[in-house]
């Protein structure tokens, strides 16, 4: 089955030279009643409130008051309006302090405050799932990033390495986090999960999980959760 043209990309991609170093105006036709900006604020407002899935060119061309053949002289496509959408919302995470030479303590408030920017955008995480060309609101959170790492000696190729994995790993929490708060579990199903599981335990075949589970239990708020698995991997790495 053919898709919409809205949720198909070109062949080769998004240019990231049209995209981000044109100016933002329409390609063809008269001059519309909106701006690229309002496009995209729309774009974000309907995936903050729906999901992804809601954001199509015809529910965006709705919100701005406008027919969707228009909104395509912005984005022609759905994954061109991904990548305006992403560098729109990376706004939000440009004013940062200077970096105060502790690379580790800096890097895990990078991680932190990437965790509180998608969870308050949860599209986020699927959007970024894909390769994206990085816009400059994106571009300026980089070299935020880059200069928290400056004191670890690393070259250009391994910091970007290092930010690039610690978005990966903020990404799969945060969507993690997401799917579990969603998911419907009601307490008789815990209580369930944990009978089961100490019956494997006590069964004599599961020695190692018998004795991980009588380890003392720690905070398993989805905070120090994220704080701890965030302390093992930047105080980990290795920068030899």
């Amino acid at each position: 089955m053919t898709k919409p043209r809205d949720e198909r990309s070109g062949a080769a991609g998004v240019d990231p030279e049209q995209l981000w170093l044109r100016p933002a105006e329409p390609r063809r036709g008269r001059r519309p009643s909106f701006s690229r900006e309002e496009i995209v604020a729309a774009a974000v407002a309907l995936a903050d409130t729906e999901g992804l899935e809601a954001v199509t060119m015809r529910r965006v061309a709705a919100q701005v008051g406008s027919g969707a053949m228009s909104l395509y002289s912005y984005a022609p496509d759905k994954e061109t309006l991904l990548e305006l959408m992403v560098d729109h919302v990376s706004a939000e995470l440009t004013d940062t302090d200077p970096p105060s030479g502790d690379w580790r303590a800096d890097l895990k408030a990078v991680a932190h405050r990437q965790r509180v920017h998608m969870l308050r955008h949860r599209w986020l995480p699927a959007a970024l799932s894909t390769r994206r060309v990085p816009g400059p609101h994106t571009l300026a959170f980089l070299e935020h990033a880059l200069a928290v790492l400056r004191p670890t000696g690393l070259d250009g190729a391994a910091k970007l390495e290092v930010f690039a994995q610690l978005t990966a790993f903020v990404a799969g929490q945060v969507a993690y986090e997401v799917a579990q708060s969603t998911a419907a579990r009601s307490p008789d199903r815990a209580a369930a999960e944990a009978r089961y599981l100490a019956a494997v335990a006590a069964d004599g075949h599961h020695p190692e999980l018998a004795e991980a589970l009588a380890a003392p239990g720690r905070p398993l708020t989805p905070e120090a959760t994220f704080t701890r698995f965030l302390d093992r991997l930047i105080d980990g790495l290795d920068t030899g």
